[in-house]
């Protein structure tokens, strides 16, 4: 049996309950919510990247990638990505953003864009991911 191994890269808070911020188990890799908070420091709280949703979308992105690769995993890697925004107003902006971020993948993943009106106040943006290694 393949064991599960929970993901918290070092540049991530430690999650304040019981979940990871990313889970492997054999060459499936579950990357939980990420939000827009710039590398962690100790003794602080989290800290937004900034108001826009430019800062916070590429900061988003920057903490996806991390448990990504903490897990082994790059953005050719993954199947599936989930974006949740705040404000349907933020959909061209966070397209564009997108579409320049990932130019260069092969193969772009599926994904899914929904507003989503439950993040913490000043959060624009939550993305996941799912990606299958090999």
């Amino acid at each position: 049996m393949t064991e599960k191994t929970a993901l918290t890269p070092a540049t991530h808070t430690t999650p304040p309950a019981k979940f990871s911020h990313g889970v492997r188990k054999g060459n499936i890799l579950q990357v939980a919510g990420q939000v827009g908070f710039l590398p962690a420091v100790p003794g602080q709280g989290p800290t937004v990247a900034g108001p826009t949703l430019r800062e916070q979308t590429l900061q988003t992105l920057a903490n996806v990638r991390s448990v990504l690769e903490a897990g082994g995993a790059t953005w050719e890697d993954v199947m599936m990505l989930r974006v949740y925004l705040t404000d349907t107003a933020h959909f061209a902006e966070m397209n564009a953003l997108y579409d320049d971020y990932f130019a260069g993948l092969k193969e772009a993943p599926a994904a899914r864009t929904t507003v989503y009106v439950g993040l913490p106040e000043g959060l624009l943006i939550e993305i996941d991911a799912l990606a299958v290694l090999g």
